[in-house]
């Protein structure tokens, strides 16, 4: 790739924030905006192997942080990493992917897509490594302190024990960064890192207006009409607005949708702040 520029830990380009770390990378190979450095960011990771939950929520974190102004920061891996950047995009937002590899090096081919995707759109890609650099066992989790340290706070959506991403969040707590963790089934393996996470004082997810004013953000505007909603998420609210509150089986008998999918859609509309749980019911909360 061309216009590969490096910036050493002494430059005035170099991020302060990523220099207070512990072990910062010495150097930095950026191709794209490198004024992103300094930006504020909202690192978003997970599990490769994402189920269609974690999919949902992690492109709906996605559009919502770019949607409030700040950039989403991943290692760009398939799975959650990849959906929070599609979903930042599709909003129209700016992506920082952090490699684990030379730039030259990256993959696989739908990584390298949608890290050309992000570039054109504005974004930054970053590795500590020279651009022909392979990936090798040691260059992931060396590379999530990064991801961590360019970033505001730490969401991990989705994350079996044997995640890397747990790597991630275990970093951003040493750095002194926020931890939030998606809460998920107790009974899905894709979400016992995440629930454990939250167990051992990670911040639940429950509305991600929250997480963006913790950081000292101002969220988007959205006023939770039809309009600000795909499909699914309009029968859910249209079913909780004609029952005035209602439980999961009412909303599942009037919508038409399936329970694990109105199960789904209505954990994603409670992190919008769209709607509420409260004694077993779900409430429109504004």
């Amino acid at each position: 790739m061309e216009n590969i520029k490096v910036i050493d830990i002494k430059s005035s380009e170099y991020p302060a924030r990523l220099r207070e770390i512990p072990g910062p990378p010495q150097q930095l190979y950026c191709a794209g905006d490198i004024s992103l450095l300094k930006a504020k960011s909202v690192g978003v990771v997970g599990s490769r192997k994402n189920t269609v939950y974690g999919k949902n929520v992690s492109m709906m974190i996605g559009r919502c942080i770019a949607e409030s102004g700040l950039a989403v920061t991943s290692g760009l891996a398939m799975g959650i990493d990849a959906y929070s950047h599609e979903g930042a995009l599709d909003a129209g937002g700016k992506v920082i992917g952090v490699l684990g590899s030379g730039i030259d090096r990256m993959g696989p081919a739908r990584n390298i897509a949608l890290m050309k995707r992000g570039l054109e759109r504005g974004g930054l890609v970053v590795s500590e490594y020279p651009p022909d650099m392979p990936a090798g066992k040691y260059t992931f989790p060396e590379r999530n302190r990064i991801i961590s340290g360019l970033s505001e706070a730490v969401v991990v959506v989705e994350a079996d024990l044997d995640s890397g991403s747990l790597i991630t969040a275990k970093h951003a707590a040493e750095q002194g960064r926020p931890v939030y963790a998606v809460p998920g089934n107790i009974n899905s393996h894709s979400s016992m890192g995440t629930n454990l996470l939250i167990r051992d004082g990670a911040i639940p997810l429950v509305i991600i207006d929250d997480l963006i004013r913790d950081i000292g953000a101002e969220p988007a505007i959205r006023n939770g009409t039809a309009l600000d909603l795909d499909s699914d998420e309009a029968k859910v609210f249209e079913a909780v607005r004609l029952l005035s509150g209602g439980t999961v089986d009412e909303i599942v008998r009037l919508s038409g949708l399936a329970p694990q999918l109105v199960s789904s859609v209505i954990t994603i509309m409670e992190i919008k702040g769209i709607i509420e749980s409260y004694a077993g019911r779900i409430y429109i909360s504004r």
